[in-house]
């Protein structure tokens, strides 16, 4: 409103008070609501009517002007009760209720207005996002998944052997395996406090460089690629930790030797000593930089509660598991893809908080379950398209094939999405399958590698995608 409201009586004497006197504005634009007008009600015809369409207001209809001057408040009612209040708020008396507007009663007046003012129920402001992703940390953790590769560079020569070779990259699977159920383990603890993470890390980070090393010891046999892999080891273990105790700029630092000496390959060879000692300066590095962050996480109070079950983080690391043998087929394919898949681990991040923000905005947006789960398909296809177009750009830029990096992309960007919502094992099974027959159907001589890669990531991208349509559209889980 932008004036008081009149409250002016109708003269007694019966006459018409003037309108550019009484009431300054002769046109109302407020549409009330009255009955609609049917076949059933002609003259003469008596029947039910039903409700919903608008008539302009009268003039000269006390009940209408008030009802136009108060349509903004009226409008948000919920309930009669709720205008009476308001008319209450304007000083009105029983006596001008009955003579200016001919109702008996303050509700009964209320009730008038209510049922000519259409509903206009404000929209409450948009909530802020709670997963609004860090730019600059999904970045920077895009690029300590790519840095370590620098390392193999300078290492050249190592692994001379293919059974050296054969142990690296076994050693290097148990370590994934065993750091993405270790990580899920930790993060479940961080819930409550630092504290719990800390004793997991610290009791499963040791533990995991133990079977990651003998593993590459049994695989390459006793020589420099198994030292080589006892020291990958240890870095992933440490590279885990950080990540978790949020440790990303404390990597960073311990990556520079590698980073550094690998940029300076194309203008000048380190002798054989420096390309020994920087990787193994960024491993100790790394180790002591993972020392300090768990002592500082166990220097704060425990938290209460008992700690979650090793079994659920299982199918986390069965995944780790999957998703290393799929990125090392591909990789003995195309090296250079697996490089372009190593760097988009950032956006992925990025696009993962970004489509757990978009899931709420679509869950204040909605009305209907149907609703819901098409904003959040929607919602979906945009992040999904977001991740997998810069990954077809990145394999036309290094000269490899985009449709099976396209769907180890999806692949893999599906399932992490799916854990990151607690679906462990719909997620883990399809990257299972899918490893497990690009794996052993080459070795069968039924299909060739990129033929058994090309099917089996095509049938898990379509289970996973299915799986998160049905999951991730219920509003359920994403409250």
């Amino acid at each position: 409103m932008s004036g008081p409201l009149p409250l002016r009586p109708r003269p007694r004497d019966g006459r018409r008070e003037d309108h550019r006197e009484g009431y300054p504005d002769d046109t109302l634009t407020l549409r009330l609501a009255r009955p609609p007008r049917t076949a059933t009600d002609a003259p003469g015809h008596a029947g039910p009517r039903s409700r919903g369409t608008l008539r302009p207001a009268r003039a000269d209809d006390p009940v209408d002007r008030l009802a136009a001057e108060l349509a903004e408040e009226a409008g948000a009612a919920v309930h009669p009760y709720e205008v009476a209040a308001l008319l209450e708020s304007q000083g009105l008396t029983g006596d001008r209720i009955q003579e200016t507007y001919g109702q008996p009663d303050l509700f009964s007046l209320a009730d008038a207005v209510f049922r000519r003012v259409p509903r206009s129920h404000r929209k409450p402001p948009p909530p802020p996002d709670p997963w609004r992703p860090d730019h600059l940390r999904c970045a920077l953790r895009g690029l300590l998944f790519a840095l370590p590769g620098t390392a193999y560079l300078l290492a050249e020569g190592v692994w001379a052997s293919t059974a050296g070779l054969h142990g690296l990259i076994a050693a290097a699977l148990v370590s994934w395996a065993w750091s993405q159920a270790l990580s899920h383990r930790a993060y479940v603890r961080l819930a409550a406090g630092r504290h719990g993470a800390g004793r997991a890390l610290l009791a499963g980070a040791p533990l995991g460089v133990a079977a990651a090393s003998g593993t590459g010891l049994l695989v390459a046999g006793p020589g420099a690629a198994a030292l080589f892999a006892v020291g990958q080891s240890c870095y992933l273990a440490a590279a885990g930790v950080l990540l978790v105790l949020g440790r990303e700029k404390a990597l960073a630092a311990a990556l520079l030797p590698v980073a550094a000496g690998a940029a300076a390959l194309p203008w000048w060879q380190p002798p054989g000593p420096l390309r020994t000692g920087l990787p193994l300066l960024t491993v100790v590095w790394a180790a002591a930089a993972a020392g300090y962050a768990l002592r500082s996480a166990l220097r704060e109070a425990p938290a209460p509660g008992p700690a979650p079950r090793l079994a659920q983080s299982v199918p986390y690391g069965l995944f780790g598991l999957a998703a290393g043998v799929l990125t090392a087929v591909a990789g003995s394919q195309e090296p250079y893809s697996v490089i372009v898949l190593t760097l988009s681990m950032g956006p992925a991040e990025w696009l993962l908080h970004r489509y757990r923000g978009l899931a709420v905005t679509a869950l204040h947006a909605s009305a209907t379950a149907r609703g819901f789960w098409l904003r959040a398909a929607r919602a979906l296809a945009v992040c999904g398209a977001a991740y997998l177009a810069p990954l077809a750009l990145g394999a036309v830029l290094v000269g490899a094939r985009p449709v099976p990096l396209l769907l180890l992309g999806a692949v893999l960007w599906l399932a992490l999405l799916l854990q990151a919502f607690g679906t462990a094992w719909p997620s883990a099974v399809p990257c299972l399958a899918a490893a497990a027959a690009v794996a052993a159907l080459p070795r069968t001589g039924a299909l060739t590698a990129p033929t058994a890669q090309l099917i089996g990531c095509t049938a898990a991208a379509l289970a996973l995608l299915a799986v998160a349509l049905h999951h991730l559209g219920r509003p359920t889980a994403h409250a």
